[in-house]
């Protein structure tokens, strides 16, 4: 008799709803003190605000499509990945289940260390280089530069500035960042779509290729195995480098907010250093987790270069990053920069 009463009840309260047929409305998650922004490892108590006392036989929570533990009524948010995150809650009611969904920010646990630098060496660089790529492969460093019409990619000699080799882009494409992974060289462009694959021996373009769900192309790396595209936005992008199809993406978070400013990227074990967009400064991101762990102050570094005839001041800004393993340097520089520099990065006392 109970539970044909608690039928009877929840129909009632169903048809009182002006006849509305998505029972997910009649439940809603509630996490401790109603937040929707939290760090990772937080441990938070959650419940389901059930609208029609409908007897609910099971609650199971997930995100990431891993199932969360409930201990004492707390979940312990550790996914591997941070951002913009759903929390799923699939409820169990007599013979009948609903999925529920609350979304969330989760940001890193803790604050970035602050890092500086120190000048080894300076390098000639081409002031018309409006740069946006910068890597090296077998002991060339590789570069792209931007702007429509002035598009290129080019093999430099970095202790003389020296252009080895290189190739315009179409008149109409603005180029953005490149890398080099199992010996193809891959670039992207700005708003037109799609990047190009080169062999890097003689920059013979192999093919283009699309983008996926991604807004723009920005900066490029890879990690051995996949390349990492940043868009404009917090999104850091993995690429197949046989499809070049995306496959994934991890959000860069502080603990504060999410950032979306990841500009020319470099990875070095497993972790990617990425220009801050229009800043004197660089991020150092969990190649993994998205977290923000540094950020480099490149203060001052600016105020060293010799303004030229392509100077702009609004858009002539830090830009270009690449790491030389035997060295165990990293080498940065500007668009429109009249030196490349060679640093080393210490950590703030």
């Amino acid at each position: 008799m109970v539970k044909l009463l608690s039928i009877f009840s929840f129909l009632l309260f169903f048809l009182g709803c002006g006849g509305e047929n998505d029972p997910s409305k009649l439940f809603s998650i509630e996490l401790e003190g109603n937040k929707n922004k939290l760090v990772h490892g937080q441990e938070v108590a959650v419940s389901i605000k059930n609208k029609g006392d409908i007897p609910v036989t099971e609650v199971h929570y997930f995100m990431d499509g891993e199932e969360i533990p409930v201990e004492n009524g707390k979940l312990t948010l550790n996914p591997r990945t941070l951002g913009n995150k759903e929390l799923t809650a699939q409820i169990k009611y007599g013979e009948q289940s609903v999925e529920i969904r609350e979304n969330l920010r989760l940001l890193s646990a803790t604050a970035p260390e602050i890092y500086t630098y120190e000048i080894l060496n300076t390098y000639p660089h081409d002031t018309s280089a409006y740069t946006q790529g910068l890597e090296f492969y077998e002991g060339v460093l590789y570069e792209s530069t931007g702007k429509r019409g002035l598009s290129t990619v080019r093999k430099v000699n970095y202790e003389t500035g020296e252009i080895i080799q290189r190739i315009d882009l179409e008149q109409t494409v603005f180029g953005e960042g490149l890398t080099v992974l199992n010996n193809k060289l891959y670039q992207l462009t700005w708003q037109s779509g799609f990047g190009y694959v080169y062999d890097p021996s003689n920059l013979e373009k192999l093919q283009n290729f699309s983008y996926g769900e991604s807004r723009e192309g920005w900066g490029l790396c890879n990690d051995g195995t996949k390349l990492f595209k940043s868009d404009g936005t917090e999104r850091i992008w993995f690429l197949d480098p046989s499809t070049l199809e995306e496959q994934g993406y991890i959000e860069t978070v502080t603990n504060k907010s999410i950032f979306n400013k990841a500009n020319e990227l470099e990875y070095v074990n497993g972790k990617i250093y990425a220009n801050v967009y229009q800043r004197e400064s660089m991020m150092i991101i969990d190649a993994v987790s998205g977290a923000i762990e540094g950020v480099i102050n490149f203060g001052g570094l600016k105020s060293k270069i010799k303004k030229s005839q392509d100077w702009d001041d609004a858009n002539s800004v830090l830009n270009g990053v690449a790491y030389h393993k035997e060295r165990g340097t990293f080498f940065v520089t500007g668009k429109n920069w009249d030196k490349l520099f060679e640093v080393k990065i210490l950590k703030k006392n």
